[in-house]
């Protein structure tokens, strides 16, 4: 029996996948929360053999999660399961140590496949998905500017394209203010913008957002 946590901020997300994967024999559903503080408690009580993690949530995120989770127990298997599913996302993701990433477009077979394929230690990438990867490997002059981000930028730059304040990133990362924003500047020099609004209109460019609605929760600092 192959025990599963799942990680995502939609509760509709959580109770779908669960009804779905208790569907299938071999598949045990032990544990889902809404956040990525919250995990490693699961983890800690029911030893799962697979986490379904989301990228995008309140706090932390699944960046953090994965490396904080996989330091504790490295022989855990996480699948990043997201709608981030665009480059510099999943190979960053994959060098945290996610051992597959998967669209949320994904139907049920293919999230089962994934499972199975993650339990007896088989990385396993969407093929559309690892199909992007390779043709941005191949050509590099199409360089999405997200990807000269470090892992850790990277992280900081979604927290902020999602509304949160440099004092609420410093608590969910364990850092000071004064790195985050060094973070943050950092980051604005990479890409060539002035403030979060630029940011977040360059994230949506390339369709690191899915969405203008948190423009309105973007306000310069």
């Amino acid at each position: 029996m192959i025990k599963v946590v799942i990680v995502d901020d939609h509760e509709l997300i959580r109770i779908g996948l669960s009804k779905l994967l208790e569907a299938h024999s071999g598949i045990k559903v032990v544990g889902t929360t809404s956040t990525a503080e919250s995990v490693k408690k699961i983890v800690d009580e029911e030893k799962p053999d697979v986490v379904l993690m989301d990228i995008k949530m309140p706090g932390m995120g699944g960046f953090e999660a994965t490396k904080r989770l996989l330091r504790h127990y490295p022989n855990l298997k996480i699948i990043a399961i997201s709608s981030c599913d665009e480059e510099p996302f999943p190979s960053k993701l994959i060098q945290a140590g996610a051992i597959g990433f998967l669209s949320k477009g994904c139907n049920v077979e293919e999230l089962v496949l994934a499972i199975n394929k993650a339990y007896n230690g088989i990385r396993y990438i969407s093929p559309d998905i690892a199909q992007k990867m390779a043709l941005k490997k191949a050509n590099r002059e199409d360089q999405n500017p997200f990807e000269k981000l470090s892992e850790r930028e990277l992280q900081v730059m979604l927290m902020i394209t999602s509304g949160q304040k440099v004092q609420d990133i410093s608590n969910s990362l364990c850092l000071s203010s004064k790195t985050v924003n060094s973070y943050r500047y950092r980051l604005f020099e990479k890409l060539n913008v002035n403030n979060d609004v630029e940011l977040t209109h360059l994230a949506i460019r390339y369709g690191i957002l899915e969405n203008f609605n948190q423009l309105e929760e973007n306000k310069e600092k």
